[in-house]
């Protein structure tokens, strides 16, 4: 399916050089605001408490941010999920006061600011389990209540960065021998160094706007990874195909039309991904918000990295006809006009 086609090639290798120092210029200075300023971890990664409560009626989010600010557990977070009415408090990891004890007095807190007291209720689960409930009580009624507390240690927060790592790397791996055993080992080292440039640079962002990141944005970060490689392989199987239908054009001549003929199936593609992203990214609240910003810059940077990155490093590398177009058993190349060469996209 193609919206437009562009009838003469666009010679976008011919700019090569200068959009590739651009690109290394972000890339260093996205180094830069890493090591100078780091990333803004969430508890995740650092260990701290997350309290959850659920309302009677629509939650005034300013009202319980300002009341947990006021206790002085240093910086906290506060956003609806759900519905209106549920509430989800993060605190930070604080050794001097036992985090049982800071779920207790944050939900005392936020019962007094209804002008209510708690009550400790026994109830009875499922199960048959006799389990101790908090919840505020005023008068007849319930303002809110303590849905669930949940204490994330350092030690659990060092594992998963830990994993995450360990997770970025094992893709980062899969994705050379792929490219390597799909392609030529030109490509696979053009692919990576693309997209080792994309992951870089959305971190940097993070770390330059102390963006907080946490497990679902290291999870747009491998979404991303995937994303990037996919536009990859459809510009380096048009590559391909190009080599063994153009023999006399040349090797930046092949990869201009490659990226050429795909501009259309790349706007389609990544036009409806990105309404989807900026849906979330505008309606999707706070807890979607730093998700949906990996993904964007993951989206943009990832075409760029692709036609400019990727396909002129592949072309610096010296890929030729030859690394491609594997030989008929006379010797000779494959036939042009065969049906069967060339990969369809």
């Amino acid at each position: 399916m193609e919206f437009f086609r562009i009838r003469r090639d666009i010679p976008f290798m011919r700019h090569a050089l200068v959009l590739n120092v651009v690109s290394a210029a972000m890339f260093f200075a996205a180094v830069f605001f890493l090591v100078t300023r780091g990333l803004h971890f969430s508890i995740e990664f650092t260990g701290g408490t997350v309290v959850e409560v659920a309302y009677a009626q629509p939650a005034d989010i300013d009202k319980v941010r300002s009341t947990v600010e006021g206790m002085g557990f240093g910086e906290v977070q506060v956003q609806n999920f759900g519905t209106s009415r549920d509430v989800l408090i993060r605190l930070p990891l604080r050794g001097d006061v036992k985090q049982t004890e800071v779920v207790g007095r944050v939900f005392a807190g936020l019962c007094q600011a209804e002008g209510g007291g708690v009550e400790s209720t026994t109830v009875t689960t499922p199960q048959g389990e006799q389990v101790s409930k908090q919840q505020c009580v005023k008068g007849a009624e319930h303002p809110l209540e303590l849905s669930r507390s949940e204490v994330v240690g350092p030690q659990v927060g060092r594992e998963l960065a830990i994993d995450g790592a360990k997770a970025l790397a094992f893709v980062i791996i899969g994705i050379v021998i792929y490219l390597a055993i799909r392609f030529e080992w030109k490509f696979g080292v053009a692919g990576i160094i693309a997209n080792l440039h994309d992951v870089v640079i959305i971190l940097g962002f993070f770390a330059f706007f102390q963006w907080e990141f946490s497990l679902t944005v290291l999870a747009a970060i491998l979404a991303v990874l995937g994303y990037s490689v996919n536009e990859s392989v459809v510009i380096f199987d048009r590559i391909r195909e190009a080599f063994r239908k153009y023999r006399k054009m040349t090797t930046p001549q092949v990869i201009d039309h490659a990226i050429t003929s795909t501009i259309s199936r790349t706007i389609i593609t990544h036009g409806s991904t990105q309404m989807m992203v900026l849906s979330m990214l505008l309606f999707g609240g706070p807890s979607l918000h730093h998700f949906a910003m990996a993904l964007t810059i993951g989206i943009c940077f990832g075409i760029y990295s692709s036609v400019f990155v990727a396909a002129a490093i592949a072309m610096w590398l010296g890929v030729k006809r030859e690394d491609l177009v594997k030989g008929s058993p006379t010797g000779k190349a494959s036939d042009p006009d065969d049906p069967n060469a060339g990969a369809v996209v």
